[in-house]
């Protein structure tokens, strides 16, 4: 059992074993519920909706997870040990867990369900769609991208009456700036495997999500970000601890 607590922008997560994991979170509204989304840190998120827990991405480098809440869902955006960690994972499934990831990500972990890109899977009422995401530009030395088309996911999680995009690793993909009505957009910005901010203001001022929170950003200047969309009135950019 556990309870979410919240106090000025800060999540208290206590659990069975009294242990407590400090964290920021936002809180979303929807018509049918608040979405508490957790921000662990690098890539790694974690919403709450309506008693459900939804983890991204979950990364034992960031936290502990034996002090977090089992997950209803995972979604692993692609095979890179900083996204798909089998040791974080096996501490927050069980036997209704649904996890969600790429066809390269089962020679790593069993038991999960590969979500190619444009499919889309419903799970106890909250839709879940696959989005390309890969490297146009930055390459390794050999020339091969650092993320290969139709290798790798983003999501786009619809929660009631707001849909909330965490775009895994890519840079601004065609399908990307495709993209319509996002509320939430989680964009990653670091060199040289995913975006410059000259990149993420692209996509967004393309598909203009209503909040954009630049994340798995290492030590890129966040501040580049939110001078480019300075001007963008119908874009909200947060910025929160996602090294």
């Amino acid at each position: 059992m556990f309870k979410i607590i919240f106090i000025a922008g800060i999540t208290f997560i206590a659990v069975s074993n009294f242990a407590q994991t400090q964290f920021e979170n936002d809180i979303i509204s929807t018509s049918n519920g608040d979405i508490v989304i957790t921000f662990i840190g690098h890539g790694t998120l974690m919403f709450s909706f309506n008693g459900k827990i939804i983890h991204a991405d979950p990364f034992s480098k960031l936290a502990d997870y034996s002090t977090l809440p089992k997950a209803d869902i995972i979604l692993v955006t692609h095979h890179h040990g900083d996204h798909l960690d089998p040791q974080a994972i096996e501490k927050i499934r069980n036997e209704k867990t649904v996890i969600l990831y790429t066809e390269l990500c089962v020679e790593k972990l069993a038991g999960g369900t590969v979500l190619k890109n444009g499919e889309t899977k419903a799970i106890d009422g909250i839709e879940i769609e696959s989005v390309p995401a890969y490297n146009l530009i930055h390459k390794r030395d050999n020339g091969e991208p650092f993320h290969t088309k139709g290798t790798c996911n983003g999501y786009v999680i619809t929660f009631s009456d707001k849909k909330v995009y965490v775009a895994g690793d890519t840079e601004n993909v065609p399908e990307m700036k495709a993209l319509k009505n996002i509320d939430i957009a989680f964009l990653p910005m670091n060199l040289p495997y995913t975006m410059t901010p000259e990149m993420v203001a692209d996509a967004a001022k393309a598909f203009k999500p209503k909040i954009l929170y630049p994340y798995h950003y290492g030590e890129t200047d966040v501040s580049r970000i939110v001078d480019l969309m300075k001007d963008e009135k119908d874009v909200e950019v947060r910025v929160r601890k996602m090294k």
